[in-house]
């Protein structure tokens, strides 16, 4: 058991470490349990520091959520490099990139985590909506010189969101067993059609 010297509350020496332990500590727990099931008690134990440090830094459980929910990448930077490159392997070049991060056991973790806790709890699926349609689909949609570009924006990430419900949560057997470079084949396809100029529909759909 932990004495009063390892817990402590309020401000301490070197809190940038700190806040990077209790974010570790929360990604884990989010990841293991979702966001129902992780407790701030059980998440400042495992970082070694008081509750009353966890919601001096994040004020609060949806706080602290929204603080580890931070993709392992930073979309607006990704998505240039996706975009350039032949046109007609676009769609490959996107399901590579998100198989990849994927494949990074810390990214994993991280990802595990928003995804059970979405499908969980609704507070947590209203923090992940607001912060893929600032963080993902805006970005995405900006780039994109298409008619109807959130909607594809938001047709991309569903497809690969799914992709990885299956593979990873539910860990669908098929999908499990197939490589990367399978998954690239099989789905860029999909992805390519949602950022081809004629797709079908997407003219008429207004956000």
């Amino acid at each position: 058991m932990k004495d009063a010297t390892q817990l402590r509350s309020g401000r301490r020496p070197g809190e940038t470490t700190t806040r990077a332990q209790i974010l570790e500590a929360a990604r884990a727990a989010f990841g293991r349990e979702s966001y129902e099931g992780a407790t701030i008690r059980s998440i400042a134990s495992a970082a070694g520091v008081d509750p009353a440090l966890v919601i001096h830094f994040f004020k609060s459980k949806a706080g602290l959520f929204e603080a580890a929910m931070e993709l392992p990448f930073v979309p607006a930077e990704v998505f240039p490099a996706l975009i350039r490159g032949e046109a007609e392997e676009m769609g490959e070049r996107f399901v590579r990139f998100y198989l990849q991060t994927w494949d990074v056991q810390p990214a994993r973790e991280r990802m595990l985590g928003l995804i059970r806790s979405a499908v969980s709890e609704e507070a947590a699926a209203t923090t992940l909506r607001g912060y893929l349609v600032e963080e993902v689909f805006a970005p995405l949609a900006s780039l994109l010189r298409l008619p109807s570009p959130e909607l594809r924006a938001a047709l991309v990430a569903s497809q690969l969101i799914g992709l990885a419900f299956a593979r990873y949560v539910l860990r669908v057997d098929q999908l499990v067993a197939a490589s990367s470079e399978d998954l690239v084949a099989l789905v860029g396809p999909a992805i390519q059609r949602y950022l081809s100029p004629d797709l079908p529909g997407a003219a008429g759909v207004k956000p």
